[in-house]
């Protein structure tokens, strides 16, 4: 009977959890409509989210882009299809690669810092200091860092597209022998809306998962050091799974309707 109250605590755990994260999703969405909002601390998170985690996504897609290239070459040339090389990694980058690997990059670096800063504001009391003064935690601290997750996503997977793209093409004219010109032309004969703007989509999702994540995280953490340090890790490991998962659900969908 140990083994069935053990399945039972953790079956009533996670639908405590599921619960809570509901609770405070809804909380902080619903607080995007209601005044007042902290515009400034919107554009200090813009500053720390989006364009501080600029270097690790760019470098990140531009190798992504020149291995992707590579071993496409590598499947494609079996069959004599090299040249649709160009078109798979526009394809590969805009729909997939770009989105899911900024969203990775970004989850590591900022669910980690909101975890731990809002963690550590909870566990020094700071939180409940800001609900004395008459001012709601999550419109002050939750919101603005959704706010600016949602809006910085986009513009990174847009410029990881670009230079994934450019990854891909300088792998290919620098070790597989594409010209330059013919590899361009490809490449923008190939490029549709659709493509950009469903990864895009994708990138707002992601945003919002790993602000909510990063935050909610922090939000509840407890214990002191130790208990800031869980959170950290929770967030990251947590806004990377649902990632992975929205990804996957979006991309039936957008199959579904031929997007």
């Amino acid at each position: 009977m140990n083994i069935f109250a053990s399945v039972g605590r953790a079956t009533l755990g996670f639908l405590r959890e599921i619960g809570r994260l509901s609770i405070f999703t809804f909380d902080a969405v619903s607080s995007f409509i209601r005044p007042p909002i902290y515009w400034s601390l919107v554009f200090k998170q813009l500053m720390r989210i989006g364009y501080f985690s600029l270097p690790v996504v760019g470098l990140t897609a531009f190798f992504t882009g020149g291995v992707l290239a590579l071993q496409i070459y590598i499947g494609a040339s079996r069959y004599g299809a090299e040249q649709f090389v160009p078109t798979v990694v526009l394809v590969g980058i805009t729909r997939e690669l770009g989105p899911v690997i900024a969203g990775l990059m970004v989850a590591g670096r900022v669910a980690a810092a909101i975890a731990a800063e809002l963690g550590t504001m909870r566990v020094t009391e700071q939180i409940d200091a800001l609900t004395t003064l008459a001012t709601r935690p999550i419109k002050y601290l939750v919101v603005p860092r959704l706010m600016a997750a949602i809006i910085s996503m986009p513009i990174l997977v847009a410029i990881a597209d670009s230079i994934g793209v450019f990854g891909g093409y300088v792998a290919s004219t620098q070790s597989l022998g594409f010209t330059g010109t013919i590899y361009l032309n490809t490449t923008i004969n190939a490029l549709t809306g659709e493509d950009v703007i469903s990864g895009l989509i994708k990138a707002v999702v992601f945003g919002f998962i790993i602000a909510l994540m990063g935050s909610y995280h922090g939000f509840h953490s407890k214990g002191g050091a130790q208990g800031v340090g869980s959170a950290t890790t929770s967030a990251v490991v947590s806004a990377s799974i649902i990632i992975l998962a929205a990804n996957y659900i979006l991309t039936n969908i957008f199959n579904y309707f031929n997007f």
